[in-house]
């Protein structure tokens, strides 16, 4: 156990659930009641076990939040289903079918149109979230170990006057070493800005244990203001906007513990390959539009030279522990990502919505899920 502090405030799990002392336990259930949870689901997460436990554990919460909005990515013949199993749990859930005709027409109008993935669908939720809640918890639903008191320990920080709480945890389970992306790409990218750039912007995004985790919580006004990335990116575009918004003081994360989460290929476009090239293209971007002038040429190759040095580390730390490690398939990883280091081209980042075109009513009325006369139901929200 350790409580080592970061520059950002970081708040550790001494043995507590983070209600135990004070006034921080009427804080943290008056805080639930006035919060608006978001928990982004494509098909994969449908009868799933993870986002059943997911949707168990926020039943627990005791007072239940002031709504859960789920986003889904689902065929047409598959939003019915998913829907009425989602209805099943005793919750405030409003479903967001995310692909959905009118929605596409929406953003396709307001020349919002283009590239669809999590970001897009968090941000979606977003505007409604924040429009009925005073703050947004936003997290995963592929958390096999995930616990209501997430949500308590994740708004704790904004009972305490900080407006950004991000989570982090430990990626350790079936006796190896996983946060792949986050250990072999994000950590030896930032080491290696670290080295060249004197920048607060780099310290921020250094700061947080796990970068890219999907579990945060904000205030309703700085939800409003986030501009999201459209995929992969969503987390560290996040941080970005966080910066700007609530800086280092208004900042803290917080321990969820030791998270089981499932697992991507390393591969191709949908593996973790692809992801590195969009969270390259966040995280450069948001560093070009801090001042950091990058150095493109040589960054390749300093984060290789990082990235290797890491894997000694993680090695020795794997061994430490009796944990399986296999160097030769991380420096292959590192090798992959180091080809997603380039300019980020252009920004295809979704607006604030203080900013945006049309109101978060106009996203409730086109996201709601239905089903054809083909399916034997009517239409209903």
């Amino acid at each position: 156990m350790e409580y080592v502090q970061e520059r950002i405030a970081t708040l550790h799990e001494f043995g507590g659930d983070g209600r135990t002392r004070g006034g921080l336990a009427h804080d943290a259930a008056r805080a639930v009641a006035e919060t608006a949870v978001v928990v982004p689901m494509t098909g994969r997460e449908y009868e799933s076990p993870a986002a059943e436990r997911v949707l168990e554990e926020l039943e627990r919460l005791e007072p239940a939040p002031a709504a859960v909005f789920v986003p889904v990515r689902a065929d047409p013949d598959r939003i019915g289903p998913f829907r009425d199993w989602l209805d099943t749990f005793a919750l405030p859930t409003r479903v967001l079918w995310c692909n959905a005709p009118a929605v596409d027409a929406l953003l396709a109008e307001a020349g919002l149109g283009g590239q669809f993935g999590k970001g897009r669908d968090v941000w979606l939720a977003l505007g409604p979230a924040a429009a009925v809640a005073d703050a947004v918890v936003v997290h995963d639903a592929d958390a096999r170990s995930y616990e209501a008191a997430h949500v308590r320990r994740l708004l704790a920080p904004l009972t305490m006057d900080f407006e950004f709480s991000k989570g982090y945890y430990a990626r350790v389970e079936r006796g190896r070493l996983y946060g792949r992306l986050f250990r072999l790409f994000y950590e030896p990218l930032l080491r290696a800005l670290a080295d060249a750039h004197d920048a607060p912007i780099v310290d921020y995004l250094g700061a947080f244990r796990y970068a890219l985790a999907g579990e945060f919580a904000a205030t309703a006004r700085l939800a409003r203001r986030l501009r999201a990335p459209r995929a992969w990116g969503l987390e560290v575009g996040t941080l970005g906007d966080a910066y700007a918004l609530a800086g280092f003081e208004g900042t803290a994360q917080v321990d969820l513990g030791r998270h089981e989460h499932d697992h991507r290929a390393v591969a191709g476009d949908a593996g973790l390959e692809g992801m590195s090239r969009e969270v390259a293209a966040a995280l450069l971007r948001v560093l070009e539009e801090h001042g950091v002038a990058l150095e493109y040429a040589t960054l390749p190759e300093r984060y290789r030279a990082v990235g290797a040095e890491l894997i000694d580390q993680y090695h020795a730390d794997a061994a430490f522990n009796g944990l399986e490690y296999e160097p030769a398939a991380e420096r292959d990883q590192v090798a992959r990502y180091a080809e997603s280091i380039a300019p980020p081209g252009p920004d295809t980042r979704l607006p604030r919505w203080i900013d945006a075109p049309f109101a978060p009513s106009d996203v409730l009325a086109a996201a709601r899920p239905w089903r054809d006369r083909r399916l034997g139901s009517r239409s209903q929200g």
